[in-house]
């Protein structure tokens, strides 16, 4: 167990060197001067050297590398060309945003995934079965985004039962949670019928081994095998996948939040792109990269309380 552990440590730390050594090179290699571009044509050669002093572009690229990570290991992830604020305080303020709605996306997707993989392999060969593979399918095949659009489109403008975008702010709970319910549908779709098939896949593998077909021999109905005995041993490619998920809602969600105009974390890297606004699309690429590893880390441990034969290794 101690070597397990000790070896996704290692793998995790080299994972976000590698990933911090790659982010900044991308994005330093990208043809364009920040500080040009931010004062316009008419900007003299004298003004915009001085931008760049001033946010520190005229440094080497390796002492600009190591004053970036210092900072972030520090908690100073710079100051926004644009915003001319701490990055770290807009980013905060999005979390409470894009934070909330992948959790949501999450345990929406997870609350339909579940009994539809569960109903599906139990009932394999049947109509039922045929129907939710057809749905996940469509699930599938559905963009995310033209989804999202469509949900407007009949809640918004046509029942105007919810607004057609934008964010309440928590000062209302309830406001808040509504103006983030079509964007979580919408993101929730495509990784229900993703969970959904895994998980009936798993338990379909999982059904056929001799344990399942001895504890139906002692007398065991085919739900109660698969409540005792199928379903945890089948939730090891589920976990992955609801790991993988949640790194998706959380660090892909830019189409979405534009779409629905939430001030959001993939806004504000979209926002930072277009405004070539460096150390905000470096900082929340990075950080956006470490919640991924992190969260694919607490996954691997989650694979060890649910696997205890990985405990051995």
């Amino acid at each position: 167990m101690l070597r397990y552990l000790l070896g996704r440590f290692t793998s995790l730390g080299l994972s976000l060197l590698v990933a911090s050594l790659v982010i900044f090179a991308v994005i330093e290699v990208i043809p364009g001067d920040p500080a040009a571009f931010m004062l316009g044509l008419n900007a003299t050669d004298e003004t915009v050297a001085n931008l760049r002093a001033e946010l520190g572009l005229d440094g080497s690229v390796v002492s600009r590398y190591f004053d970036w990570i210092g900072g972030m290991l520090t908690g100073d992830f710079g100051t926004s060309y644009t915003y001319r604020v701490p990055v770290a305080e807009l980013v905060v303020d999005r979390m409470w945003v894009s934070l909330p709605l992948a959790l949501y996306a999450l345990i929406l997707s997870t609350v339909v995934a579940f009994p539809l993989g569960v109903i599906a392999a139990s009932m394999r060969g049947t109509a039922a079965e045929v129907g939710i593979m057809g749905l996940t399918q469509l699930g599938l095949a559905v963009p995310n985004f033209w989804f999202g659009m469509l949900l407007v489109l009949v809640f918004a403008v046509s029942l105007q039962w919810v607004s057609a975008g934008g964010f309440a702010g928590w000062d209302d709970p309830w406001a808040a949670i509504v103006s983030l319910t079509l964007p979580a549908i919408s993101l929730a779709v495509p990784q229900a019928a993703i969970l959904a098939r895994v998980m009936r896949s798993a338990l379909v593998e999982t059904l056929g081994q001799d344990y399942i077909r001895t504890a139906r021999a002692k007398g065991l109905t085919r739900r109660q095998a698969v409540l005792r005995h199928a379903l945890r041993n089948a939730l090891i490619p589920v976990l992955t996948i609801l790991a993988l998920q949640f790194s998706f809602l959380l660090a892909g969600s830019i189409v979405i939040e534009n779409v629905f105009f939430l001030p959001g974390i993939g806004r504000l890297l979209f926002q930072g792109i277009t405004q070539r606004d460096l150390i905000v699309v470096e900082s929340v690429t990075m950080l956006l990269v470490v919640a991924v590893i992190a969260i694919t880390f607490l996954a691997d441990i989650a694979y060890v309380i649910a696997d205890p034969r990985l405990r051995r290794r």
